[in-house]
């Protein structure tokens, strides 16, 4: 295993600014096209910006375009964001086509989060007090104490009841009614004879 990992910046994983739970909020700021005029590994560049740029700029109103001529260099894309990370890619010999992916690639992204070594895969801004939620968070302490096989445990909870069970217990309903008002007559009429 490499240390390479011990120069990366750490963090966790996030959204700025909570974006996209409103609306979406491009990141890239302002993207600086450099390349040269007259050498061989600018051109594709070159013809990105005939071909493509236009579209480009008119898709993305929000992102900021330069395009920086400069003799005798190496062509460079790089992306400025928000949160004021920058994002620098070496474009020598790349086609047209492979520019505009990495352009692409460059307005997904909220900054160097590619070179970012994560801490957890996981991150929350409030963590909560009462730790972490398990299937027996909620259960009545009453299960600690029951002996299995148990057969109220071994029922599933949502199961609905039948048109049977429903007309059985209406039924049984309707008897303890039919007996309650039976007693009450007979107190009655034993009131009566008093």
């Amino acid at each position: 295993m490499s240390n390479s990992h011990l120069f990366l910046k750490s963090g966790f994983p996030r959204a700025p600014l909570q974006n996209g739970l409103g609306r979406y909020v491009c990141q890239l700021q302002r993207v600086t096209l450099k390349f040269c005029k007259h050498h061989g590994s600018s051109r594709g560049m070159r013809q990105f910006i005939e071909n493509h740029l236009l579209d480009f700029a008119k898709e993305n109103p929000g992102i900021v375009v330069y395009v920086k001529p400069r003799r005798h260099r190496t062509p460079v894309l790089v992306g400025e964001y928000l949160n004021g990370d920058r994002e620098w890619l070496n474009c020598r010999n790349n086609t047209k086509d492979e520019i505009l992916k990495w352009m692409q690639l460059l307005k997904t992204q909220n900054g160097s989060s590619s070179s970012l070594r994560l801490r957890k895969m996981w991150h929350t801004d409030m963590p909560s007090i009462q730790g972490p939620w398990t299937p027996f968070t909620l259960k009545s302490p009453d299960t600690n104490l029951a002996t299995y096989p148990n057969a109220n445990d071994s029922q599933p909870l949502d199961i609905e009841e039948s048109a049977t069970e429903k007309l059985i217990e209406l039924f049984k309903k309707q008897k303890l009614n039919n007996q309650s008002v039976n007693s009450i007559d007979a107190k009655q009429s034993l009131k009566e004879v008093e």
